[in-house]
């Protein structure tokens, strides 16, 4: 079963001009082909834990390769520009961990036992 993988994007100092507003109307149909959609988008951030001085963005895909396959889009990467000349980010995919998971199947995973 594929688990569901998540772009997440860092974004600080954004250049909130003409170019990011393109790539905000036009990142939207780059997603579609490859079933991936926001669950966050800069929204309200309340800091717990060290300083944050920037935005989160994560995209949901249904699987890494979709993600992937997104970012290496030619659709894409037509925009991409528009993103990383306005603003300083880290971007990277991360995959999600499947139904039922437990955290303690981490300990597994590292250590081979419980």
């Amino acid at each position: 079963m594929d688990t569901p993988a998540y772009a997440v994007a860092y974004l600080r100092d954004v250049d909130f001009g003409d170019e990011i507003v393109e790539y905000i109307r036009r990142i939207e149909a780059t997603l579609a082909p490859y079933d991936g959609r926001f669950i966050v988008h800069g929204g309200h951030l309340t800091p717990l834990e060290g300083d944050w001085d920037g935005d989160l963005v994560v995209i949901e895909f249904p699987r890494r390769q979709a993600a992937i396959d997104w970012y290496e889009s030619r659709a894409y990467q037509a925009i991409l520009r528009l993103r990383t000349g306005n603003s300083q980010s880290i971007t990277a995919v991360v995959d999600g961990v499947p139904p039922g998971y437990r955290a303690t199947q981490k300990i597994v995973e590292v250590l081979g036992s419980e």
